[in-house]
């Protein structure tokens, strides 16, 4: 049995000590609220590496996203000989948007417009079910800032190694930790802006360009800049980011109610906190041995025994920490855990915990989610692949030929969502006798060729009899019918004198 009286060394202005078995840290909560000033020098934070299952299900995600992040814009995916290969492919020159089996149009941006709405509901069910779980885990904030950290952490050891480092006076072994740290962080910044252009461009393509210094300049800006952002935001603002830039810190209060899932620790149980040995349990002590480590792996540098905080990520590494202590010293787990502001005052007067999914609005959030998942499905599946636009001349708004009738102009657009040529007939209904004609050599409004999608305009005049032309104005529908069958149409109207 080891004794209780801590030992405690120093080394290079860091102090550690050992209970019963239990490392004790002197991390302090260097971004608690009665330290914090607005004024003050960033105070830098050395995260311990956690472990435990919270800590594992974070490297899993971050692999998880990375991955797709790094990977998508390299997935193939075949649409035919007239359309690209890429998977997800922003394409601003064709004006296209492609994600798998789907293709945007400029004139569909409502489904971008679907997608934040979705998006934006889901994270308020998500923040109301189990707190700032999205902060914790799948943040791009949160993942970049992990893996800077698991870089630091490869190169220049835990915790104490880090803060031995930095005190040391500079010599081969701290230049050399210092310069390959940075160089790894450079590294995946410059990785981390290069993978975002290739979502706007066919990936292989704009690669070989980018070695051969053949690339548009606005890719080496845009690797540029977001090279400088990933470095100096996963590198050097870290917590900075979550506690003055993000405000969602600020919008979550409004989300979260007392059944939320958030990271609560135990008071009632922990306190008073108190320095004991394993198997020994003084009934005047609660279970927290004050041994600091829910403060060491904290990234964000705040004490969760402090009680809610705007600073907490709900990352659950306190919890992990506070785990393997308990396990050393031979107390129950979970004095740290995910749990309710509800179920901690149902402990208190002696009833059972339980967990409250389904609440008002939780519901509305979901039913909402629904509602326009289902309506973006709806029109997907049902949205045809032709379209008709029809512009009508203003200046003039007709002209009478000397014949007497009556000619007026139209701009014909017509959209061909199909990867193959179709060859559409054009015909004017409502107005008797009318005769279409289409400007340019060759043009046949029974015959007008549009290719793989894409959109042709054509210049379109339309002469009608005067006597056609009643009260200034005849409602008119112009409609294309291709030779497969597919057919289009689109109301405007046909200018005339008024009598």
């Amino acid at each position: 049995m080891v004794e209780q009286a801590v030992v405690e060394h120093t080394t290079a202005g860091v102090t550690a000590g050992r209970q019963g078995g239990v490392e004790r840290s002197d991390a302090e909560p260097v971004n608690k609220k009665e330290k914090r000033s607005l004024y003050q020098k960033r105070i830098k934070i050395y995260p311990k590496l956690a472990k435990g299952a919270f800590r594992r299900w974070k490297w899993v995600i971050m692999a998880v996203t990375l991955g797709i992040y790094y990977l998508t814009p390299w997935i193939r995916w075949d649409r035919g000989p007239n359309a690209p290969d890429q998977a997800v492919l922003i394409d601003f020159p064709a004006r296209r948007f492609y994600f798998f089996f789907i293709e945007i149009w400029p004139q569909e941006v409502y489904y971008i417009t679907g997608l934040l709405i979705l998006a934006a509901i889901g994270l308020f069910l998500i923040t109301s079910l189990a707190g700032r779980v999205w902060c914790g885990y799948t943040c791009p904030q949160t993942v970049w800032t992990d893996l800077f950290i698991a870089v630091e952490h490869a190169i220049q050891g835990d915790r104490a190694a880090r803060i031995r480092l930095d005190k040391a006076p500079w010599g081969v072994e701290k230049v050399l930790r210092k310069v390959g740290t940075q160089v790894a962080w450079v590294v995946i910044a410059v990785c981390t802006g290069g993978a975002w252009v290739f979502y706007f461009a066919d990936a292989p393509t704009l690669a070989a360009d980018l070695l051969a210094f053949q690339a548009a300049p606005v890719a080496y800006i845009t690797i540029g800049v977001l090279t400088f952002t990933t470095y100096l935001l996963g590198g050097f603002a870290r917590e900075q980011v979550c506690t003055y830039m993000c405000p969602w810190p600020r919008i979550q209060g409004g989300l979260l109610d007392e059944e939320s899932l958030v990271i609560t620790y135990n008071e009632d149980r922990g306190e008073p906190r108190g320095a004991r040995k394993k198997g020994d349990h003084p009934s005047a002590l609660g279970d927290c041995v004050a041994c600091n480590q829910c403060v060491a792996v904290c990234p964000m540098g705040i004490d969760i025994r402090d009680g809610q905080q705007l600073e907490c990520i709900t990352c659950g590494l306190c919890i992990d920490a506070c785990n393997s202590v308990m396990d050393k010293v031979g107390l129950p787990r979970n004095l740290i855990e995910y749990s309710t502001l509800a179920n901690v005052e149902r402990v208190r007067a002696g009833e059972k915990p339980r967990l409250r999914l389904i609440r008002p609005r939780t519901i509305v959030y979901s039913g909402l989610i629904a509602v326009v998942g289902a309506i973006m499905l709806f029109t997907l599946v049902t949205r045809a692949d032709l379209d008709l636009n029809i512009l009508r001349d203003r200046n003039p708004l007709f002209v009478a030929l000397s014949d007497g009738s009556i000619r007026n102009g139209y701009t014909v657009k017509i959209i061909n969502k199909q990867h193959q040529e179709r060859v559409f007939g054009l015909e004017l209904v409502g107005l008797p006798g009318a005769v279409l004609t289409v400007v340019g050599a060759g043009a046949d409004p029974g015959a007008l060729a549009v290719g793989p999608d894409s959109l042709a305009s054509f210049r379109v005049f339309a002469t009608a009899p005067r006597d056609s032309v009643t009260d200034g104005a005849v409602d008119v529908t112009f409609r294309i019918v291709d030779q497969a069958g597919g057919a289009a149409s689109n109301d405007t109207v046909f200018r005339g004198p008024e009598d």
